[in-house]
């Protein structure tokens, strides 16, 4: 029987507990408020697998608020598009913050690292924060951490072992990040959170462990926030997601839920990850040769998975991809892949297996340029090359905006006479998110007064809106607010406000934060489609007059040798605007330079319908 990991880890706070008695139905079960007081804390101090200590949440029984003042909702990211999800709820001095994601960026973003909430709204509130509550360990929960937490005062993070551990582990890549305070929530515990706000977790299921829901029970009623979640009945060394806790609080008329919009366009339910297994099992015990596997490297079930099923065939794993092997060894400090020693093997040992006993998982199922998979396809992998009869297994959905990219990888595989299975031929992917008819029971659940789609771009929302009014819930009690936009909730009842904070795109380039601005992007864009042209000009500073013709530097614009006629009317045109220019002016040079940009680049336009970034660069002698 299956150990009861969230149970015991929660109220343990995450050391390793030893002969606990297996309960599957108490994980998360649904109990009338008055049982979900708090497990004593243990009296030793349990540490991460990082080494850092864990701080313990206090634990408190909710007491009812006298008077009900407004309670406004605010959405930082995550309202429109996939990532950067962040999102507020304040009631008078308390604020309490769910999630703090990143997004990685998109086409149009040269050179960007990933993209992370704006919080200057937060900023001389840092007081009134009282904890930051996790979801779950996904990048796109938790990825602005580093940089945003300094600048908040670091708040307590209220989160599960798992999450504790990926938080804490990429923490280590940031030495100048501050130490966190982490507490362990407890699946039977509320907390409070300043006069205002009592939390409390219930379990929901998602293709990463310890992922749950928030219950926020605030002055104008319970706030549901579901997290990313999906409702699978056989899930892989987890629970089913606790359907009864979730009904109880729909029967305390909660006010607002606000739930995971991401597959609301997909009808149906979503396969569970046992149906994956069985398929994975299938191949994996057919195919002669060897095994590669593409997956998100946070997909730990996933991973979980493929270990039993090569212990089970007798073949060995080799983990490919830095971020994949760090989430694997933190899952199994605490507990939570559990796998022999000798079925994950190094690269040493990898060169000496049979083919028809290798297995290789590993990052870049999306064909990202740098990952595992792409650095495979390109022969440029260190150890690992492509050979006739290899069979490459993409254990994953396709990230909107990648379907070029991944068509092109698996073209590759197959050139080098690979055999490629993807989700679209047979079940070797379950998603995470709930599709339409889950999204419907768990509106159904918990009987909102009000609704909130997130997590997911505005047509994703959208429809999710209309799944709601199809199950009764109101259509004007249907928001869908931008990013930013201010949702407010008194005693008359909840409305979307004109009222906006800023919400706008910060972005992380190397070890600069919010230090690329759009303009910045747009000339990177303009280099990146037309190149650049230098334009420097010698000018005699007593004078002002200019010394020589101008030089020209092309940088992906033109070959200079083989367009001399093109050079040398646009040097003159150059000449022409310097000789022309009041030079005594003070504000010559930012003129000039000016008009340099503006009339080559017009001139330049009208020759080869091409705008190039033009850099005038003007040296005074």
């Amino acid at each position: 029987m299956m150990q009861n990991r969230f149970q015991d880890r929660y109220s343990h706070g995450g050391g390793r507990s030893h002969n606990r008695t297996p309960n599957r139905n108490s994980r998360f079960q649904g109990r009338s408020p008055a049982h979900h007081n708090a497990h004593p804390i243990q009296p030793q101090q349990p540490r991460t697998p990082t080494g850092a200590p864990v701080t313990h949440a206090s634990q408190h029984t909710f007491h009812p608020i006298s008077g009900k003042p407004k309670v406004k909702v605010i959405h930082l990211g995550g309202l429109e598009e996939v990532g950067r999800n962040m999102s507020l709820v304040e009631c008078e001095d308390d604020i309490v913050l769910i999630d703090m994601g990143l997004q990685f960026p998109e086409e149009d973003m040269p050179g960007i690292d990933y993209i992370i909430p704006n919080i200057s709204y937060l900023k001389g509130k840092e007081k009134n924060i009282r904890g930051l509550i996790i979801t779950h360990g996904h990048y796109d929960h938790i990825g602005g951490i580093p940089h945003l937490m300094d600048k908040l005062g670091n708040p307590t993070i209220y989160t599960a072992p798992l999450s504790a551990g990926i938080i804490r582990k990429r923490q280590e890549d940031y030495p100048q990040a501050p130490q966190l305070k982490i507490a362990l929530v407890n699946g039977n515990t509320k907390i409070q959170m300043g006069k205002h706000f009592v939390f409390e977790p219930f379990h929901i299921n998602h293709n990463i462990s310890d992922a749950f829901g928030i219950a926020l029970h605030t002055p104008q009623g319970i706030i549901l926030h579901t997290g990313d979640f999906k409702f699978d009945f056989t899930p892989v060394e987890d629970e089913p997601a606790d359907l009864n806790r979730i009904a109880l609080f729909g029967n305390q008329n909660p006010l607002l839920l606000m739930s995971d919009s991401t597959n609301a366009e997909s009808p149906g339910h979503q396969i569970s990850e046992k149906t994956v297994g069985e398929e994975l099992e299938r191949i994996i015990t057919c195919t002669q040769g060897r095994i590669i596997i593409g997956t998100f490297a946070s997909l730990l079930t996933r991973m979980q998975q493929i270990l039993a099923i090569a212990e089970k065939t007798g073949r060995h794993v080799l983990l490919e991809g830095r971020s994949m092997q760090s989430n694997v060894e933190i899952a199994h400090e605490l507990g939570y892949m559990k796998y022999k020693t000798g079925t994950i093997v190094d690269e040493k040992i990898w060169r000496r297996l049979p083919d028809n006993k290798s297995i290789v998982v590993c990052t870049g199922a999306q064909g990202e340029r740098n990952a595992v998979l792409m650095r495979i396809a390109n022969s440029e992998h260190r150890f690992i090359q492509l050979k006739k009869g290899d069979t490459v297994i993409f254990s994953s959905s396709v990230i909107p905006g990648n379907e070029r990219t991944i068509q092109s990888l698996k073209d590759t595989f197959v050139r080098y006479g690979a055999r490629v299975i993807h989700n679209q031929l047979m079940d070797v992917h379950a998603g995470g998110h709930a599709k339409a008819e889950d999204l419907k029971l768990m509106l159904r659940l918990t009987k909102p007064r009000y609704f909130l789609p997130i997590h997911g771009n505005i047509f994703m929302r959208q429809t999710h809106a209309e799944l709601a009014m199809q199950v009764g819930v109101q259509e004007n009690n249907v928001f869908m607010p931008d990013n930013g936009q201010v949702v407010e909730f008194n005693e008359h009842g909840g409305r979307m406000t004109d009222s906006f904070v800023p919400a706008d795109y910060v972005m992380v380039d190397g070890l600069g934060v919010g230090d690329v601005s759009q303009v910045v992007l747009r000339d990177r864009l303009m280099m990146s489609e037309d190149g650049m042209l230098v334009i420097i000009a010698t000018i005699e500073k007593k004078t002002g007059q200019l010394v020589g013709n101008p030089d020209l530097i092309s940088r992906g614009f033109i070959y200079m040798k083989e367009n001399k006629e093109l050079v040398e009317k646009t040097r003159m045109r150059a000449k022409k605007i310097l000789k022309d220019s009041d030079t005594k002016s003070p504000a010559f040079e930012d003129y000039i330079k000016t008009k340099l940009r503006n009339d080559i680049g017009q001139f330049l336009y009208q020759q080869i319908k091409r705008r190039p970034l033009i850099i005038p660069v003007l040296i005074e002698v």
